[in-house]
């Protein structure tokens, strides 16, 4: 049974947590590995989830590999929360993923922007309306890490079946420039936790999160700081993020992923390496100094953990 769109914007509006791609030791896709993660998260109160995003490595799999991705997610999950699919691309393939991501029982669609190096402005209006066509009436959610300008934009704002963006331009002043365009949408914060109170100042309302694969506590505790108006604990929380999301995104972001699954494989989840062009393996300096972050970030989680026992 589709989900309402009021349901949706309510589950976008917390943790929109995004899923690594497991990989055996002979690189083929293992997402049987995400069982224990997708439960950890759900139990922990993530209201979404997404499969082939970036922490997922969407760029790096093969299309058949992020339409198995998609089915087995989708199975694991079993309807518990929101499911986002990413979709993007070659718009031929972003459209049949697209039409795949119905069949296959995802809530919504999430638009990667293409990486073709001449796409233009008026070219991205109709990418997004070719996939859209492929899945009539599956809401969507856009990506957006470069701004498209205000007259695609507002294009873009008449499309129906787009339910909000995911903001991942590190500019506030353009982030309420584009809101005023779009009030209609509900807009979210793409840059993670790092960026989520300052975007929420703005009017964005949630975040994504690579971080929930290992302490969704953390992240559903600082979401719920910022929805209740807790500044102190949002900005206490806060601090014991930092230092794993600056590890993240050493160089232009090449860690990104790694940490997060050199982070599992600390914790004894194995789901494999980054695949290339990623950072892998870690150099031993950022090895150590994910260690630092970790024990900070499990002190905190700990403490977050419905049986933890107060001192």
């Amino acid at each position: 049974m589709a989900r309402s769109r009021q349901d949706l914007a309510t589950a976008l509006s917390g943790v929109v947590g995004v899923l690594v791609t497991p990989f055996t030791s002979t690189g083929r896709i293992f997402p049987e590995a995400l069982v224990s993660i997708v439960d950890r998260t759900v139990d922990a109160g993530v209201s979404t989830l997404t499969v082939n995003g970036n922490t997922g490595e969407f760029f790096a799999l093969s299309f058949e590999e992020a339409a198995e991705m998609c089915t087995a997610v989708s199975r694991i999950n079993a309807g518990r929360v929101v499911l986002l699919a990413g979709v993007g691309r070659a718009a031929p393939e972003a459209a049949r993923l697209a039409k795949h991501a119905t069949d296959c029982g995802a809530d919504a669609l999430m638009i990667h922007q293409p990486v073709d190096p001449f796409r233009g402005p008026i070219g991205f209006v109709r990418y997004v309306e070719d996939i859209l066509s492929a899945a009539p009436g599956l809401p969507a959610v856009l990506y957006l890490r470069e701004y498209p300008g205000p007259d695609v934009l507002a294009r873009l704002a008449e499309l129906p079946t787009i339910l909000g963006v995911k903001w991942a331009i590190a500019d506030l002043l353009l982030l309420a420039e584009a809101r005023r365009i779009a009030p209609h949408w509900l807009w979210i914060c793409g840059l993670a936790e790092t960026w989520a109170p300052a975007m929420h100042a703005i009017g964005t309302r949630g975040f994504t999160s690579g971080l929930i694969n290992v302490f969704p506590r953390v992240s559903v505790a600082l979401a719920r700081a910022l929805g209740s108006g807790a500044l102190g604990k949002a900005e206490t929380l806060l601090k014991a993020v930092l230092p794993f999301e600056i590890l993240r995104a050493r160089g232009r972001g090449e860690a990104n992923v790694s940490i997060v699954k050199a982070a599992l494989a600390a914790r004894g989840e194995m789901v494999g390496p980054a695949r290339p062009p990623a950072l892998w393996p870690l150099p031993a300096e950022a090895q150590e100094n994910l260690t630092q972050a970790l024990a900070a970030l499990e002190a905190v989680e700990t403490t977050l953990h419905p049986h933890a026992v107060a001192a």
